[in-house]
C-alpha cells in the first residue's frame, strides 16, 4: 500500500493504481518493479506538509493495488483504461504509477483531457518503433492520433528522431527544452498570480504525466533510457505544483530497480506533491463557492 493511502475506495478522492508494464523497454528493463519501489521509498516521508498545512493521510487517498499486465499490450491498455475510468466515474482522480510510459495511454483514455502535459526526456512522437506502434517511444503520438488530445506540451525533451522533431513542429505540440523550463514555469505562475482567464490551460482539462527520465540521470538513474542534460528535481516539482490544480489525472512512470532508490523516491514525492496541491486547490475552490 502507498503510505498514507488509508481511505476506503468508496470514499476516496484519489486512487493509486499500479501498472507494472515492462513489455517494450528498449535499453534497461525493470519497470515491472516500479510501482512497488515507489511505494517502498515513500515510507520515510512525513505525513504532515507545512506548505499546504495538510496530512497526506487525511486527503482521501486509496491504493487499489496493481493491474497485472500480460503479453498483449493493446488489450492490457484497454483493460487498464477501464479500471481507471471507474475511478473517474466516482469523481475521484486516478494516480497511475508505472511501469513503462506506454501506460499513460490508458490514463489519457480514461480521463479524456484537452491537453496532455508530459515531462519527458524523449519526444515519444514516433508512429512506430521497431514496427511496434505500442512502444513506449510512441505513447505521446498515440494520444494525439488515436485519442484526439487537442494539444501536448512536452517539458524537458532533449532528444528524438528527425521525423519526431518534424511532428513536434506542428501546431498541436509545444516542446519546452530543459534550459527553457524555468522560464516556462515562471510564465505559468505569472498568469496564475494575475488571475489571467486567458492564460495557459484556461478552460481546458489537463492530464499530467511525469516520465522520470525527464530529470537528469544524475538525480534519477533508475530508469530505462537515461539521457544527460535534463531538468532538476525542483523544476519537476514546480511543474507538478503548477499543473496539479488544472489536472484531472496524474501519472509517474519509467521507474525501474537499477539504482539505490533515487528515482523511486522522487516519483513518490512527486505523487504526494500532486495530491497535496490538487487537494489544496480543490479546498480553495470549495471555499469560494460558500
Amino acid at each position: 500500500m502507498f503510505p498514507g493511502a488509508t481511505t476506503d475506495r468508496e470514499a476516496a478522492s484519489y486512487v493509486v493504481v499500479g501498472a507494472p508494464l515492462d513489455a517494450t523497454t528498449t535499453f534497461q528493463p525493470g519497470t515491472r518493479f516500479g510501482p512497488d519501489r515507489i511505494r517502498q521509498f515513500s515510507r520515510s516521508y512525513d505525513d504532515y506538509d507545512r506548505r499546504t498545512d495538510s496530512d497526506f493521510s487525511a486527503l482521501g487517498v486509496h491504493d487499489a493495488g496493481d493491474v497485472p499486465p500480460w503479453d498483449d499490450v493493446e488489450e492490457y491498455l484497454d483493460h487498464l483504461a477501464a479500471e481507471l475510468r471507474s475511478v473517474t466515474y466516482d469523481d475521484a482522480v486516478p494516480l497511475l504509477v508505472g511501469g513503462e510510459h506506454t501506460v499513460t495511454y490508458a490514463g489519457v483514455e480514461a480521463v479524456d483531457p484537452d491537453v496532455l502535459v508530459v515531462c519527458d526526456a524523449h519526444l515519444d512522437l514516433r508512429d512506430a518503433y521497431d514496427g511496434n506502434p505500442w512502444s513506449h517511444a510512441c505513447v505521446t503520438r498515440r494520444t494525439l492520433d488515436d485519442l484526439g488530445v487537442d494539444r501536448v506540451v512536452i517539458v524537458g525533451a532533449r532528444t528524438g528522431s528527425e521525423a519526431e522533431w518534424e511532428r513536434a513542429a506542428e501546431g498541436d505540440v509545444e516542446v519546452v527544452a530543459p534550459e527553457e523550463t524555468r522560464g516556462w514555469l515562471d510564465d505559468l505562475a505569472g498568469h496564475s498570480a494575475d488571475g489571467d482567464a486567458d492564460g495557459p490551460f484556461a478552460g481546458e482539462s489537463v492530464y499530467c504525466s511525469v516520465d522520470i527520465d525527464a530529470l537528469d540521470p544524475g538525480f534519477a538513474p533508475g530508469t530505462g533510457t537515461t539521457e544527460p542534460f535534463g531538468i532538476d528535481p525542483r523544476e519537476v516539482r514546480d511543474l507538478v505544483r503548477a499543473v496539479a490544480p488544472r489536472a484531472d489525472g496524474f501519472d509517474v512512470v519509467e521507474v525501474n530497480d537499477r539504482d539505490d532508490g533515487q528515482a523511486a523516491a522522487l516519483a513518490a514525492k512527486l505523487l504526494r506533491e500532486f495530491v497535496r496541491t490538487h487537494a489544496s486547490a480543490r479546498a480553495g475552490d470549495a471555499g469560494k463557492d460558500v
